[in-house]
């Protein structure tokens, strides 16, 4: 929608002007910063970290510098922005796959298949990869990612479908470092048979 037709809808309903003109522009903030997003993704991926400037990003993404340094301070910061977005879209998946699930039993399983499959189809190693993982924001993601799994392991416990012997928080931790492997896995089947292998050492002993 051109500013211009914005204009034109709020002469004649002046009500509808803010909600209309915030709305416009916040898919343009959103757009520019999806394009500088993946464009500078392309660019540190083809050229190298160190090889990459915000000149080029605007440049390939099609905007000014000015407007780039408004939403951006550098290039470091672009692609923690594009990280972050990952993750919280990651941890939104996670939360769905949980909420579609009937019952504690099956929402663990839900929960720990998801993070299988999003472990499985990440690119692993790459220069982006270590940039962002060592960046103290990943922490906090961290955090929020294995509070769900807690959650959802302790929902299942207070049920007997997982052992008590060892508490919901060490029993994340063994299902978040276990189903990391599911990056060098080759196959979906592999992923799967991970995931049970997993559900199974949760189980209480028999």
């Amino acid at each position: 929608m051109s500013s211009q037709s914005v204009y034109d809808i709020g002469a004649v309903y002046p009500w509808c002007m803010p909600k209309l003109w915030d709305e416009t522009m916040e898919a343009h903030r959103r757009a520019v910063q999806d394009a500088v997003l993946e464009t500078a993704v392309a660019l540190v991926t083809e050229h190298g970290l160190a090889s990459v400037t915000m000149s080029q990003i605007a440049k390939e993404a099609g905007i000014g510098r000015a407007t780039l340094y408004k939403y951006f301070p550098d290039v470091q910061s672009v692609l923690i922005a594009w990280h972050d977005r990952h993750v919280a879209a990651h941890l939104e998946r996670l939360a769905q796959a949980r909420d579609h699930a009937d019952g504690p039993s099956q929402r663990l399983e839900a929960v720990l298949l998801g993070y299988a499959h999003i472990t499985h189809k990440r690119p692993q190693g790459g220069e982006i990869a270590a940039f962002v993982h060592r960046d103290r924001h990943v922490v906090q993601a961290q955090q929020q990612l294995h509070d769900l799994v807690r959650e959802v392991v302790a929902e299942a416990a207070a049920v007997g479908a997982v052992r008590e012997d060892v508490s919901p928080e060490e029993l994340a931790d063994y299902c978040l470092h276990a189903l990391s492997a599911a990056g060098g896995l080759r196959s979906e089947e592999a992923v799967h048979r991970l995931v049970a292998v997993t559900l199974s050492g949760l189980r209480p002993a028999r």
